[in-house]
């Protein structure tokens, strides 16, 4: 099939998904993405065939993987994510890094081709939180106001932002000081156009938001896709990791829309979100089941084995460390539900496996275990943290949000 045909299945296909997860979700709630990446599998080589990558494909989705991050990057609360609870979501991410590496560099030489690339793939993977995810379950259960979703937001925050870091630090391929000096670059550059989007505009910047948001000029919307353009240039530049860039963007378009365009600033993000959730972001997450190695998963091989040995890794690597340092004032219940919230990863683990699958550092059987992986822990940690959530103290009750894309 040509690029057409595979493109008009794709947006079918995110048409049908949210209809498939509205349905459903009257009796069980499943994410989206999880719609997006089966129903992609559906039309891909592994089962009925309709579906095969091309360049033109391959370009929007690599747009859609860049758009998820820059979200990502996005819903972080500066606000939210300071104090002790900071130090204690960087202490117990960088725990989860070294037990992500040691375990993950242990398994992927546990196969003929391991390495210690591989290792860092694995490793990373088994580090991250679908923040995104877990957002708008803490949203529809009244959790997201209170203490508890706030000391979410700081330990979510890490684990969105802690992997891609390691990523940028450890697979660039050159020495330790040559890539914390361009890290360090990076920063730079970041650090100053966070101070510029700190300082205080002109009255003709609003103005101008303000006049051009329901035109076709669209003055903020293409802002927001010219700072994306130029934090991935910048990183890519640099020789790092363009997801850096994306959630770098991210960091800063909310800083500018905060202090320039406060009145406008949802709209403004609603706009954002209609393009990457409307268009780019599922195309990456329908592709991503398409590549999706079925048969290496379903043949009863390596991967079948890996993919529970995964999911309980989310919970080792990831969720006991959270479950330790968590602020003492949260009940055993609370440090139960942190513990499982943060062990949900999806959206990361689909860019890092899609990256190493890209580099040819890790084999399809081991990608496919990491999102089968991925999607089974999206499924189920949120309702077991719920349940733990439902004998917990604090039940703030705030007005039902409708759930998110993802």
């Amino acid at each position: 099939m040509s690029h057409t045909g595979t493109l008009i299945l794709i947006m079918a296909i995110a048409v049908l998904a949210p209809l498939l997860a509205y349905g459903l979700g009257r009796w069980l709630p499943v994410p989206l993405v999880i719609f997006e990446i089966l129903l992609g599998i559906l039309i891909g080589p592994d089962v009925l065939g309709w579906a095969h990558r091309d360049a033109v494909i391959d370009g929007i989705s690599e747009l859609g993987l860049a758009m998820l991050i820059f979200l990502a990057g996005y819903e972080i609360e500066f606000g939210k994510v300071r104090g002790d609870t900071l130090k204690r979501s960087v202490w117990s991410w960088l725990i989860a890094l070294v037990l992500g590496l040691a375990l993950g560099t242990l398994l992927g030489n546990l196969g003929q081709d391991g390495s210690f690339s591989k290792g860092v793939f694995i490793g990373t993977a088994l580090t991250s939180t679908a923040l995104g995810t877990v957002l708008p379950v803490l949203r529809d259960s009244g959790d997201l106001g209170g203490r508890f979703g706030t000391v979410m937001m700081a330990f979510g925050s890490v684990g969105e932002f802690g992997p891609i870091i390691a990523m940028a630090l450890l697979l660039s391929g050159r020495s330790a000081w040559q890539s914390t000096a361009l890290l360090a670059a990076f920063a730079v550059l970041t650090a100053a156009a966070v101070f510029w989007a700190l300082r205080p505009k002109p009255p003709w910047f609003s103005t101008i938001i303000a006049k051009t948001l329901h035109t076709s000029g669209q003055f903020a919307v293409r802002l927001v896709v010219l700072t994306l353009a130029l934090m991935l240039g910048a990183s890519q530049l640099l020789g790092l990791d363009v997801l850096l860039g994306a959630f770098a963007a991210g960091l800063i378009t909310r800083l500018v829309l905060g202090g320039a365009a406060p009145d406008s600033s949802a709209e403004i993000l609603a706009k954002v979100e209609a393009m990457g959730f409307g268009f780019l972001v599922p195309v990456f997450f329908v592709v991503t089941g398409i590549e999706f190695d079925l048969r290496a998963l379903l043949d009863g091989g390596r991967a079948l084995i890996l993919l529970p040995v995964f999911l309980a890794l989310f919970v080792v690597v990831r969720g006991l460390p959270v479950y330790a340092l968590a602020p003492r004032d949260l009940d055993r219940r609370d440090r139960t539900a942190l513990m499982l919230f943060s062990s949900t990863a999806l959206p990361l683990i689909v860019a890092i496996t899609t990256i190493g699958l890209d580099d040819k550092v890790l084999n399809s059987s081991e990608a496919a275990a990491l999102v089968g992986a991925g999607m089974v822990s999206v499924l189920t940690f949120p309702l077991l943290a719920l349940k733990c959530r439902a004998g917990s103290g604090e039940m703030p009750k705030l007005s039902r949000v409708e759930a998110e894309s993802w």
